[in-house]
Parts: C-alpha cells; sequence; structure tokens
C-alpha cells in the first residue's frame, strides 16, 4: 500500500512537473541577458533587448556607499565609449548595508544631481541568491557568482554573453576594466 491517496499522488506529480517546467525557464538558462526585461526608475517595463548588440556594463548601486563616487568614472564610460557600442546600467541595491534606501524617485534625483548620470538607471533589485533575486542577476551570478557588495560589474557582450565580472575594488577607470571594454567593443 502506497503512503498517498492517488489524489495526492497525482497533486504531488503535477507539482513535480510544473516545478520541472518552472526550473526549465530559470533566467539563469536563458541563453542571453538581451532576452530578459526589468523596469526603469519609473516603473516602466524596459526589455533588455533594446541593448542587443551593445557591450553592456552591469553594475549594483547605491547612494551612501564608499564606493558611491564611482557613479562619476560609469558615467565617464558611458560618454566616452556610448557611440563605439558600450551602455551602462544601473541597478539600484539595498541588500549591502542597507546603502540604498531611497525611492526611486529620490535615487533618480541624487543620481542626476550629484553625478550627471545619465546612463538607464533600473528599480531597486536583489542581487544576492535566494528567492528574491531578480532574474538578470540570476542570469549574470549563473557564471560570475553574485556580488559581494555595492558597485559589483559585470561585462556583457554584443551577443548577450557574460565576459566577466570585477568587484566593487575594481574602478571604472581601471587599467583592467577599460581593456576588457575595449576588448569586447572590437568583436564585432
Amino acid at each position: 500500500m502506497h503512503p498517498f491517496s492517488p489524489a495526492t499522488a497525482l497533486t504531488l506529480a503535477f507539482a513535480l512537473a510544473g516545478a520541472v517546467s518552472a526550473e526549465a525557464k530559470e533566467p539563469s538558462t536563458m541563453s542571453s541577458f538581451f532576452d530578459l526585461e526589468t523596469k526603469t526608475l519609473e516603473g516602466k517595463a524596459q526589455p533588455l533587448s533594446e541593448y542587443r548588440g551593445k557591450v553592456v556594463l552591469v553594475v549594483n548601486v547605491a547612494s551612501a556607499c564608499g564606493f558611491t563616487p564611482q557613479y562619476s568614472g560609469l558615467q565617464k564610460l558611458h560618454t566616452e565609449y556610448g557611440e563605439k557600442g558600450l551602455v551602462v546600467l544601473g541597478f539600484p541595491s539595498n541588500e549591502f548595508g542597507g546603502q540604498e534606501p531611497g525611492s526611486s524617485k529620490e535615487i533618480r534625483t541624487f543620481c542626476e544631481t550629484k553625478f550627471g548620470v545619465t546612463f538607464p538607471m533600473f528599480e531597486k533589485v536583489e542581487t544576492k541568491k535566494g528567492p528574491g533575486q531578480h532574474p538578470i542577476y540570476q542570469f549574470l551570478t549563473a557564471k560570475e557568482g553574485q556580488p559581494k557588495w555595492n558597485f559589483h560589474k559585470y561585462l556583457v557582450s554584443r551577443d548577450g554573453q557574460v565576459l566577466d565580472s570585477y568587484s566593487s575594488m575594481v574602478a571604472p577607470d581601471s587599467s583592467k576594466l577599460i581593456k576588457a571594454i575595449e576588448s569586447a567593443l572590437a568583436k564585432k
């Protein structure tokens, strides 16, 4: 005799089938960064397919962090390499020391007035592994691991593949990061 009734067994079978189906659609198994979607700071849907063909530098940002001055360097990269095909994407996160407590409007105002940020910024996300991790970070961290702090950077190729990641200690103007960006931009 089985410990489950036929109805319970059938429910379990459907639940397992659903789990397998959901797992098959996990962002970490998607083939490209550009298959994903997020929301702007203003709450509008933003398909990342808009950046297809560009080299992307994804950064989890925060307004009250010791690394916050990196906004200036990120903006400089976005400006200097934008015409060559680079786009910087900022994803606020409050996971590291509660250093991004502001609302979307406060984040936008802070970034524009303090650092002249013009690169795309998005709603707050969870970057760490767990049930709340944003699909974009599920995809990014599948290959390169999760951020250890704010201003962790992921470099994504023109075809949507994660090339490398850089800790908060790697400044936007570091020769290591610039060489990697230039190398990625050189590939058409």
